[in-house]
């Protein structure tokens, strides 16, 4: 007889997790049978309740980490990588609007938003966009959110310049052609060192003092700078609030109050955090099995079953690591 039909009294997994998943709601839908006292697990019934002894393990689990997510997310701001993601993925109206106080422009007008778009370099490194957006001029923006000082290396805003002028010309089009860009680091700290609220980037020929007019613009905005006299000041305020009945800008506030307030909100949230615990699982098993492979001990197909990879997955791992020569099993 199999473990699922054996006992009509103890509910599935699937019913389990169907229902609220607090420890107290789950122990009170399992009726254990009365073999699970005993410590032969020969017998199904036996089996049965060690089964629900790990489900109940889980649902704990599931419970703890909803609640740190609770608390993580109560502690979010806009200037942190995940809670921005979300709060302008395809936010357009948000979007223009700091876009707006950034660049002194009251009539910019964004057509479209993506947060953490891919940019392919088939010669070299790849680059993640935190937020692209693209103006009705056809302009391209790039906005990086950064609390790492080294995050916002002065050559990293040049390498980003160069991936979007790349990608935004097809085969053959003329170079005039070439929309401007803007690539902005929005900043934790003031990186630059001037104290002041902005500081803009343009070519320049040197020789004569006059700008290159090139239309590639880099600008870094001084996040500590938080002087409420200037709309700036006033958005780099917002970006680090945790409460938004606390921030100025209702355009921005009540993003984040969905995010933080509204249930469906909260739990879009929840299931990001616990997209990201899962994405740091794979990470932890891809960088284990680089170790084993260096190592040069263990088959492919042990490394793989040792770590739940697939083995087309660990043999691309040792294809990246050059080690081609690894044992595998015949």
């Amino acid at each position: 007889m199999s473990r699922k039909n054996s006992s009509k009294n103890v509910p599935s997994v699937t019913d389990l997790f169907g229902a609220p998943t607090t420890e107290e709601s789950v122990l009170e839908q399992i009726q254990l049978p009365s073999a699970a006292k005993s410590n032969s697990i020969e017998n199904d019934s036996a089996l049965q309740y060690y089964d629900y002894k790990k489900v109940k393990d889980l649902v704990k689990d599931k419970e703890s980490h909803h609640q740190e997510d609770l608390q993580r997310i109560r502690g979010l701001r806009l200037i942190d990588d995940d809670f921005m993601n979300v709060c302008f993925d395809e936010n357009i109206e948000g979007t223009e609007f700091i876009l707006r106080i950034i660049l002194n422009n009251p009539d910019l007008s964004v057509q479209s938003v993506k947060t953490q778009k891919v940019m392919k370099n088939l010669l070299g490194r790849d680059v993640w966009l935190d937020i692209d957006a693209t103006d009705a001029d056809g302009n391209e923006l790039d906005i990086e959110i950064q609390r790492s000082d080294k995050g916002a290396d002065r050559k990293r805003a040049r390498y980003h310049s160069s991936i979007l002028d790349a990608h935004l010309l097809k085969p053959n089009e003329d170079f005039k052609n070439l929309p401007e860009t803007y690539v902005i680091f929005i900043t934790e700290h003031d990186v630059i060192g001037g104290n002041l609220p902005m500081y803009t980037i343009e070519r320049q020929i040197t020789n004569m003092g006059q700008p290159f007019n090139d239309g590639a613009h880099i600008i870094y905005v001084n996040g500590a700078y938080k002087n409420s006299s200037i709309e700036l000041g006033k958005l780099m305020h917002d970006f680090f609030c945790t409460n938004p009945d606390d921030m100025n800008f209702k355009q921005l506030a009540d993003k984040v109050r969905y995010y933080k307030e509204d249930e469906k909100g909260v739990a879009a949230m929840c299931k990001v955090m616990e997209d990201m615990r899962e994405n740091m699982k794979e990470e932890t098993k891809i960088i284990s099995a680089i170790n084993l492979i260096k190592i040069g001990k263990l088959t492919i197909e042990e490394i793989a079953q040792a770590l739940d990879l697939s083995v087309d997955k660990v043999a691309e791992l040792a294809k990246i690591q050059g080690r081609l020569t690894i044992r595998s099993q015949v």
